[in-house]
C-alpha cells in the first residue's frame, strides 16, 4: 500500500510541475496565435498557426518591420496581427501609394522599400501622423484589405502582446519569421 501511495504522490507531483511549467511558458514566454482574415496576405494567411514571442519586448524595444500580435485598441478582447512601420517619435506620411518616415536620423525622410509586399501593392491613403514616445504605427501586408493604423490610429506599446517568431501551420509552409532590412 505504501508503494502505491508513494507512486501516486510522485505522479501528482510530476503532473503539478508540468502544469505549472506550461502555464509559466504560455503566460510569459510563448503564446500560440491563429491568423484570422486576409489582412497580412501574402505573408500570413487565414488559418496559419503562429508562435508569438512574449519575452523579447520585455528586454528590448520593438523594431520596424517586425510582425506583431497585439490587443486591438478599440476592443482589448480582440487580437490583431500587423507589421510595425512607424516607431515612437517618428512622423509617418502615407501619400501617393508610398510610406515615408521622418526621424532624427532622416530629417528629410525616407521612403520604405517593402520587399515583402507584392510589387503591385500600394499603400492607399493620405495621412500624416507624428507618434508620441510610446506609440507605434502598424500596417497589414495586404494594404488594400487591412484595417490598421490608417483607420484607427496609433498603437500603444502596452497593447503589444509580442512578436511573431514561427509559422507552424500549414506544415508545408512552416518557417521562422524574420525582420526585413530597410
Amino acid at each position: 500500500m505504501r508503494r502505491f501511495l508513494a507512486s501516486f504522490l510522485e505522479t501528482i507531483e510530476v503532473a503539478f510541475v508540468a502544469v505549472v511549467s506550461v502555464l509559466i511558458i504560455r503566460t510569459f514566454l510563448i503564446q500560440p496565435f491563429l491568423v484570422n482574415g486576409e489582412s497580412m496576405e501574402p505573408n500570413f494567411s487565414d488559418g496559419n498557426y503562429l508562435l508569438v514571442d512574449e519575452l523579447s519586448y520585455r528586454l528590448r524595444e520593438p523594431e520596424r518591420g517586425e510582425v506583431i500580435v497585439f490587443r486591438y485598441p478599440g476592443n482589448e478582447a480582440i487580437f490583431y496581427i500587423k507589421r510595425i512601420i512607424g516607431l515612437p517619435g517618428e512622423k509617418v506620411v502615407v501619400n501617393g501609394g508610398e510610406v515615408k518616415i521622418f526621424n532624427k536620423e532622416n530629417s528629410g525622410g525616407f521612403t520604405l522599400s517593402e520587399s515583402y509586399l507584392p510589387i503591385t501593392d500600394k499603400t492607399y491613403g493620405n495621412l500624416e501622423i507624428t507618434l508620441k514616445s510610446d506609440q507605434y504605427f502598424v500596417l497589414g501586408d495586404n494594404r488594400s484589405f487591412s484595417y490598421d493604423s490608417r483607420s484607427w490610429g496609433t498603437l500603444a506599446k502596452n497593447e503589444i502582446m509580442g512578436m511573431v517568431r514561427l509559422k507552424l501551420w500549414p506544415i508545408n509552409k512552416a518557417e521562422a519569421v524574420g525582420t526585413p532590412n530597410y
